[in-house]
C-alpha cells in the first residue's frame, strides 16, 4: 500500500510540475519558431530585392550571378539558425565569385568573344579579388553591417534553444526518497484516518515542495540573468530595425560595388593584366554601362535612382517584428522568477487550504505552526519536513551550463546592457507585465495582473502564480507568424497597407538605408 501511494504521489507531483513548465516551454518554443520564420522572411525579401536589381540593371551578368546570390543568402540563413558559418567569409566569397563576371561583362564587355576565358582565368580573378579591391570599400562595409545586425538574431535563436534545453532537463529531474516520503505523508497519510477531504496547510505544503525542489530552485539566479539577456537580445535585434536595415542594404552595397568597379575599370584591368597574365588592351567601356546611373558615385552626393527599391517595404513587415518582440517580452516578464515560484504554484488553489482545519502531517490543526523555510539548498537545513542530503547532479549540470551560456553571451555582446530604452507603444498605452524598477536580488517579479510578491521570504506569500491560472489558458498559445509573403530569386510581391518612403543616400563611398 505504501509503495502504491509513493508511485501515485510521485506521478501526480511530476504531472503538476510539467503542467507549469509546459507553459514556459511552449512560450519559448513557439516564439523561437516565430522569430526564425520572420528571419527567413526577411532574408527571402532581401534576396528577391537583390535579384531584381541584377535582373533589371545588370542583365549581362544576372543569369550567372543569381546562383551566387542564392549561396550568399543560404549562408546567412544557416548563420541565423546557429550553424558554424562566418558572415564575413560568406560576403567575401560572394564578391570573389562576382568579380570574374563583373570583369568580363561590365569592365571589359565582349572579352569572352575575343579571347579565351577559361576556368584558370576565373580562378585567378577570384583569388586576387581582395588584393585588387575592384569593389572598393563596399564588400567590407556590407560584411560588417550584416555581421553586427545578424549577430544578435543568431544569439537570440541560440538563447531560446538553450532555454528549451534547461526546461527539458528540469522536467526530468528526479525526486529523492526523502521527498517522496514527505509527499506521501502530506497527501495520503490523512486517508489512513479516514480524512479523505482534508487538505494540507499552506506552510506545510511549502516546506515539502521547497525541500523536493531545492536543487531546481538553485536555477533561480542564473535563470533571472538568462531572461534579462533574452530581453536585451530581443531589444538589440528588433528594437531599432537594425536587422531589416542591414538586409535591405545588401542591394545598395552590391549596386555601389559594381558601379565602383566600372568607374575604376582601367586601373583594375592593368592590375589584372600584370597578375593573371591577361593582355586585354584598353577596356571597351570606361563609363558605367548600367542605365540607372549617369553620374559618378565618386563625385556626386545626390541620391542615386538605381539604389531606390523597386518595391516599397511592406508596412506590416517591421510592424510584425515589433509586435512579436513586444509580445514575447510581455509574457517573458511573468516567468523571470519561475524556478523560485514553482513551489508556491504547486501549493496554491485546491491542493491546500489557508484557514482552519488543515492537515499538518501529524493531524488536523487550525494553522501550521512549523517554521516555513525559503528556497534553495542553504535554506533547507532548517526544513522540518524534508531532509535534503545532496544536490541533484543533473540539475547541477544544467545550472553550470546556463551560467556558462550567460557569461559567453555577455562576452560576445558586452554592450547589451547599454541599449537605449525602446518605446513603440502608442500614446497613452501601457504594456502589461512590463519591466519595473526591481532588483533581482529582491526576488520581485511582475505578474500579469500587476501584483508583486517577494519570492525569497521564508514565510509564504499570497497572490496568484506567475504561470497558468487555474482553469485558464496558456498565456502564449499562438505566437505571431510573419506575413504570408514569399520571395525567392525575383521581385517581391505583396499588398501594402500604405507605401513606405525609402531612399538610399550616398555618403562618401558607403550607401546606407534610411527607413522612414
Amino acid at each position: 500500500m505504501e509503495e502504491s501511494y509513493q508511485f501515485a504521489v510521485k506521478r501526480e507531483t511530476l504531472h503538476n510540475i510539467h503542467s507549469y513548465s509546459y507553459e514556459l516551454e511552449h512560450l519559448i518554443s513557439g516564439h523561437s519558431d516565430a522569430f526564425q520564420d520572420m528571419f527567413q522572411y526577411l532574408l527571402s525579401f532581401s534576396q528577391g530585392h537583390l535579384s531584381s536589381l541584377l535582373e533589371g540593371s545588370y542583365s549581362s551578368l544576372s543569369r550567372h550571378a543569381l546562383p551566387h546570390v542564392n549561396q550568399l543568402f543560404s549562408s546567412l540563413s544557416l548563420y541565423l539558425r546557429g550553424a558554424n558559418v562566418s558572415v564575413e567569409a560568406a560576403v567575401h566569397q560572394f564578391f570573389n565569385n562576382i568579380f570574374p563576371l563583373a570583369y568580363t561583362r561590365l569592365i571589359n564587355p565582349g572579352i569572352e568573344g575575343s579571347m579565351m576565358m577559361g576556368s584558370e582565368m576565373s580562378d585567378c580573378l577570384r583569388m586576387i579579388r581582395q588584393d585588387v579591391n575592384p569593389f572598393g570599400p563596399h564588400p567590407a562595409v556590407m560584411a560588417q553591417e550584416l555581421a553586427g545586425a545578424l549577430g544578435a538574431g543568431r544569439q537570440l535563436g541560440l538563447a531560446l534553444e538553450e532555454g528549451l534545453e534547461v526546461m527539458n532537463a528540469t522536467e526530468h529531474a528526479s525526486l529523492s526518497k526523502e521527498c517522496v516520503k514527505g509527499l506521501v505523508k502530506m497527501v495520503y497519510c490523512s486517508h489512513c484516518r479516514g480524512l479523505t477531504l482534508i487538505k494540507p496547510c499552506v506552510g506545510y505544503c511549502l516546506n515539502v515542495m521547497r525541500g523536493c525542489l531545492a536543487s531546481v530552485s538553485e536555477l533561480d539566479q542564473p535563470w533571472r540573468r538568462y531572461t534579462s539577456l533574452l530581453e536585451q537580445l530581443t531589444q538589440a535585434m528588433a528594437g531599432h530595425h537594425s536587422l531589416e536595415l542591414a538586409l535591405l542594404g545588401v542591394r545598395g552595397h552590391v549596386n555601389e560595388a559594381l558601379l565602383y568597379a566600372q568607374l575604376h575599370g582601367p586601373l583594375i584591368t592593368a592590375t589584372v593584366d600584370k597578375v593573371c597574365g591577361l593582355s586585354t588592351g584598353e577596356p571597351t567601356s570606361m563609363q558605367p554601362t548600367s542605365p540607372e546611373v549617369t553620374t559618378s558615385s565618386m563625385t556626386s552626393s545626390s541620391p542615386l535612382p538605381s539604389a531606390a527599391p523597386s518595391h516599397p517595404l511592406p508596412e506590416q513587415w517591421p510592424a510584425q517584428l515589433a509586435h512579436l518582440r513586444r509580445e514575447f517580452l510581455m509574457h517573458l516578464q511573468r516567468y523571470k522568477s519561475f524556478f523560485a515560484a514553482l513551489p508556491e504554484m504547486l501549493c496554491e488553489g485546491e491542493n491546500v487550504v489557508d484557514d482552519s482545519t488543515c492537515w499538518s502531517g501529524d493531524g488536523v490543526v487550525e494553522s501550521y505552526t512549523g517554521r516555513v523555510v525559503g528556497n534553495g539548498l542553504h535554506a533547507q537545513r532548517q526544513n522540518p519536513e524534508v531532509k535534503v542530503r545532496s544536490v541533484d547532479p543533473a540539475v547541477a549540470e544544467v545550472k553550470e551550463r546556463l551560467e556558462h551560456f550567460n557569461q559567453e553571451t555577455q562576452e560576445k555582446f558586452p554592450k547589451l546592457g547599454q541599449m537605449e530604452a525602446w518605446d513603440e507603444l502608442g500614446s497613452g498605452e501601457t504594456e502589461e507585465g512590463s519591466t519595473t524598477d526591481c532588483d533581482d536580488e529582491d526576488g520581485c517579479q511582475s505578474s500579469g495582473d500587476g501584483q508583486e510578491k517577494n519570492l525569497h521570504k521564508e514565510t509564504s506569500s499570497e497572490g496568484k502564480p506567475i504561470g497558468r491560472q487555474p482553469g485558464g489558458k496558456s498565456p502564449q498559445e499562438n505566437p505571431s507568424k510573419p506575413p504570408s509573403v514569399r520571395v525567392i530569386g525575383g521581385s517581391p510581391s505583396a499588398s501594402w497597407a500604405r507605401p513606405w518612403s525609402l531612399a538610399l543616400l550616398l555618403s562618401g563611398l558607403c550607401l546606407q538605408w534610411i527607413l522612414f
